[in-house]
């Protein structure tokens, strides 16, 4: 079957929850999305107001204290948010990964040693990343937790303490499963198609920081439909999973700064339209900005006082829609 590029749309906006708010616990929630990317800790609540029903700051907060969820550097050395349940599987599935590719960006600086000291000094209880730095040093510290499993401890890291520094043991905060490797990478990859398919390898590779090749095994293991892009680009998916009409409507969404909806592995959905890719992403603005949906797409940037900057002409409805949205953002976040 060959899917069209607004086929594509659709399903991803329905798979991350911006067709229709979904009434779900939080956990359900972040599987169903394929975890969301927290680098600034507004931006995960925002992420989250935007996809479930009558979602409340507090229950964010409440969830990461009570570890039903988690925050930690994950996929591509990127912070993200992600059940409890998801975190172990993914943490095992990238773990040789993150390693060569930090290797290769060190040029094979090792961190075995630093991380043993890490560890060890973990086990007394959690560290700021200050202390860290002094314990085993500032370019360490980039890269060790390739080799030192670990998550971000609230209340660090939330609505109400926005730096997200304090560290811990991910094994003291959650018990390890018995867990191979093969079921953690079937459970990316489905993991991955939960929230983003259907995709082709390229696009899961890219998420999970990934080779293609690395990523082919569990294709091969699990039970995937496959159908074809407009390019000819074969594309894998799970069974069941929605595939919208591509004339359903979309409403007007708000979606936080770096958003996975709009990243280069999810680019063939255009729910970013590439003539304004430089408009959100770029070096002298390495922290993104937020961005609303119209009909599918992005068609404009917001700020947290209220400021709008529509990047294409809004019709009087489309208008009086994106000002309702934001009226309701702004109380949100107030």
């Amino acid at each position: 079957m060959i899917l069209t590029q607004p086929q594509l749309n659709r399903a991803v906006l329905a798979r991350q929850g911006l067709l229709e708010r979904r009434a779900l616990d939080l956990p359900a929630a972040l599987d169903a999305m394929g975890g969301l990317q927290a680098q600034y800790a507004p931006s995960m609540y925002i992420g989250l107001w935007s996809r479930v029903q009558g979602f409340e700051r507090d229950a964010l907060t409440r969830a990461l204290h009570e570890r039903s969820v988690i925050q930690a550097t994950l996929m591509r050395f990127t912070i993200h948010l992600v059940s409890a349940a998801d975190f172990w599987p993914l943490t095992v599935a990238i773990r040789d990964a993150r390693r060569a590719l930090w290797l290769r960006a060190a040029k094979g600086e090792d961190l075995s040693a630093a991380a043993e000291t890490l560890a060890a000094a973990l086990r007394d209880g959690p560290l700021r990343r200050k202390a860290i730095v002094a314990l085993i040093g500032a370019e360490a510290m980039r890269g060790v937790g390739a080799w030192v499993d670990m998550v971000r401890v609230p209340p660090f890291g939330t609505w109400e303490q926005r730096r997200a520094d304090l560290y811990g043991l991910a094994s003291d905060w959650l018990e390890p499963p018995r867990l191979d490797a093969a079921d953690a990478l079937d459970h990316l990859v489905t993991r991955y198609l939960t929230g983003f398919g259907p995709a082709a390898k390229a696009d899961i590779a890219n998420w999970a920081g990934m080779g293609i090749r690395d990523v082919e095994p569990a294709l091969a293991r699990l039970a995937l439909d496959t159908h074809e892009a407009e390019d000819g680009t074969p594309l894998y998916d799970l069974p069941g999973q929605p595939l919208p009409d591509p004339d359903t409507p979309a409403p007007v969404r708000f979606l936080p700064t770096w958003d996975a909806a709009l990243l280069v592995h999810c680019r063939r959905a255009l729910i970013l339209p590439e003539a304004f890719r430089e408009r959100i992403f770029h070096m002298r603005m390495p922290q993104s900005i937020g961005t609303f949906l119209v009909d599918g797409a992005v068609a404009g940037s917001w700020k947290p006082d209220g400021t709008l900057t529509p990047f294409v002409e809004l019709r009087r409805t489309q208008r009086r829609q994106v000002d309702k949205e934001l009226a309701a953002l702004v109380a949100f976040c107030a």
